[in-house]
Formats: structure tokens, C-alpha cells, sequence
């Protein structure tokens, strides 16, 4: 499926994303009352980060992503789970039934569809009384090494910024008038990887991509040059994830 930001050459990549935390995501299931076997479907399921860890806890989980590179990676890493289904599909057009699901999931990808069509579009799907939840996982970018690589990027792609995904979205979701009070959760988790998977990493921001254009390679090209300086096999690199969570009205 064609959509606005195409993410077919960064789907290999996206492997290489970390996880978000365990503690934020059972802290969200807990707020939810989520049982085994209740219904999600994880919309923007990329590679199937969120839903994987969906399905290890017990529930079904329909996989909604338009992008067919990233569906095909999600796919092969879910194919043994029989409570796992992909759909072709967007935010604003899950092409899922009416009042089938417990909970409509956001991983990383609430900041790419148009907000208020997606959140009127997880009201429709939606049982009376689910539950919405959106989360990214966010850098701690007062760590030296993270600190260093914002001024590389900085230093090549003046006012670069990171858009929505950064920002408080209770606004956001009370704008909509389709949900209660928004619950934020956050819980920090720190990944190691080697140099290679980082760079990796980078290689799928497509948020970098997007606002760097022609100097993207130019700017992986530095950070790659920064982590080798490091003279490290591995780094450890803090994030925190950010879960808003709020009951359908």
C-alpha cells in the first residue's frame, strides 16, 4: 500500500530498533484490565516490535501496516504464532470490523497518521468502553554518547527536530472528545548494541531521513565515524518508552 511517508528501503533496518520497556507495557495492560485472549489490533505493527510482545502475553493480536517490506519482516518474525494475523492497512483505515477490539495499539506510529482521523477511526473499532494506547521509545539525550550524536546531526541538518513523536499527546487525544482522562506511563530501559546494529538503527530514522535529504548519508556517515572513535564493541544506550493510555467514552 502507497502512503505519504514510504518506509519499503528502512524495513530491514527496523529489525534492529529496540524493544520497548516491559515495565511500561504491563503497566499499560494492567491500566487497560487486559486478559489473555482479549483482542488488539496493533496498528503500524512495522516489524512487529509491540506485537510480539502483545502475543507473548496471551493475546490475540490482529497486525495492521501498510507498508509491504515492513509487513513482510513482521510476518516472517510471527509466522509460528497462531494468535498473531496481518492486515494491509492504515491508521485512518484499519479495514477491520466495527466494535471487534478490546485495545487499538499505536507503536511508533500514531505520529505518522493524521491524529484525530486515526483516533476517530480507533473509536469505530473499538468494544464500548476499550482502550487506546500510542508509545514511542524516547533517547535520553543528556547521555554523553547520545548528546554528541544530536550535535552531529544538529551541525548538518539545521532545525531539525523530531515533530509529534516527542510531544505530550493528552492534548492530542482530549481534542478528539472520544476518550477519558489520558493516563502517561514512562519506564526506563537500556538496550546494548554493537556498533553495527546502531548504525542500523540510524539507518531507519526515517524522521532523520525526512528533514535531512541529501546530507543523509552525510550524517550516518559522521555518527558512524564518532561510534568507531569510541573504540567500543558495544554501547549502552538509554531510552525511555512513553505510553499515553485513555478509555474509549
Amino acid at each position: 500500500m502507497k502512503t505519504e511517508w514510504d518506509y519499503t528501503v528502512l524495513a530491514d533496518a527496523y529489525l534492529k530498533r529496540p524493544d520497548y520497556a516491559d515495565a511500561a507495557i504491563d503497566a499499560m495492560l494492567s491500566i487497560a484490565g487486559a486478559e489473555q485472549g482479549d483482542r488488539f489490533c496493533d496498528v503500524g505493527a512495522g516489524v512487529a516490535h509491540l506485537t510480539l510482545m502483545l502475543a507473548a502475553r496471551g493475546m490475540q493480536v490482529i497486525a495492521v501496516e501498510p507498508n509491504d517490506a515492513m509487513r513482510h519482516n513482521g510476518v516472517q518474525r510471527t509466522h509460528e504464532l497462531a494468535n498473531v494475523s496481518w492486515y494491509e492497512g492504515t491508521g485512518e483505515a484499519t479495514g477491520q470490523a466495527a466494535q471487534a477490539f478490546d485495545m487499538v495499539t499505536f507503536g511508533s506510529s500514531f505520529n505518522v497518521c493524521d491524529r484525530q482521523q486515526a483516533l476517530e477511526e480507533t473509536a469505530r473499532i473499538l468494544k464500548p468502553r476499550g482502550w487506546f494506547a500510542c508509545m514511542w521509545n524516547h533517547r535520553h539525550l543528556d547521555d554523553p554518547v547520545q548528546a554528541r550524536i544530536e550535535a552531529i546531526i544538529k551541525e548538518r541538518v539545521p532545525g531539525y527536530g523530531y515533530g509529534t513523536r516527542r510531544e505530550d499527546q493528552t492534548a492530542v487525544i482530549d481534542a478528539s472528545g472520544l476518550f477519558g482522562p489520558v493516563v502517561h506511563l514512562d519506564a526506563r530501559v537500556t538496550h546494548q548494541q554493537s556498533v553495527a546494529e546502531c548504525l542500523e538503527a540510524w539507518r531507519s530514522h526515517a524522521t532523520l531521513e525526512r528533514q535531512a535529504g541529501a546530507k543523509f548519508h552525510d550524517v550516518i556517515s559522521a555518527i558512524e565515524d564518532y561510534l568507531n572513535s569510541l573504540d567500543a564493541a558495544s554501547i549502552q544506550i538509554p531510552y525511555s518508552t512513553n505510553i499515553w493510555v485513555a478509555q474509549l467514552r
